[in-house]
């Protein structure tokens, strides 16, 4: 019996100000249009407030994001959580088709650097110190970036030593 791995690895995305301010922006609009919907019995602004109501809705879904990464048999699923309620599956990638999987600043990607390649970012985004993304370049053509455990690093390394680098 072959035995699997199994890692699982959740990563907060940091919500750019821009897109802070948005939420906040609609919530105050939803509000306030509300407001002088019910009190002032305007029925055009209490239209507007419950369509602003939805779209806050959808803002504050898309803001509040975290990723989750699943190791398991080969194979690494990654997950997109919408305000720790909703779950939407985004993509798998096998670990035969990785090229490489190294830090981010690693200089094992330097003859990578000059590809052309569709980057995906899975990561918080934000650049620690010390960073702890990894580029994992897949398939000739794509880029990801994630912020793997170092429990989940490990176990990819155990399927594919030759491809995985942690400097």
């Amino acid at each position: 019996m072959m035995s699997e791995t199994y890692v699982e690895c959740l990563v907060k995305k940091k919500t750019s100000s821009g897109m802070m301010f948005l939420r906040m922006l609609t919530i105050a609009m939803a509000v306030a249009f509300l407001f002088a919907g019910l009190f002032l019995f305007i029925l055009p602004a209490l239209l507007v407030g419950l369509a602003m109501a939805v779209a806050a809705y959808f803002v504050y879904m898309n803001t509040d994001l975290e990723y989750e990464y699943l190791y398991l048999d080969k194979e690494i699923t990654i997950d997109k959580v919408l305000a720790k309620t909703k779950r939407k599956g985004v993509t798998k990638y096998e670990i035969e088709s990785m090229e490489i999987l190294a830090p981010i600043k690693s200089w094992h990607l330097d003859e990578y650097k000059n590809r052309t390649v569709k980057t995906v970012d899975y990561s918080s985004g934000v650049e620690g110190q010390p960073d702890k993304r990894y580029a994992m370049y897949y398939d000739g053509g794509i880029k990801v970036i994630l912020e793997p455990s170092a429990d989940m690093v490990k176990a990819i390394k155990n399927i594919a030593p030759r491809k995985v680098f942690t400097d």
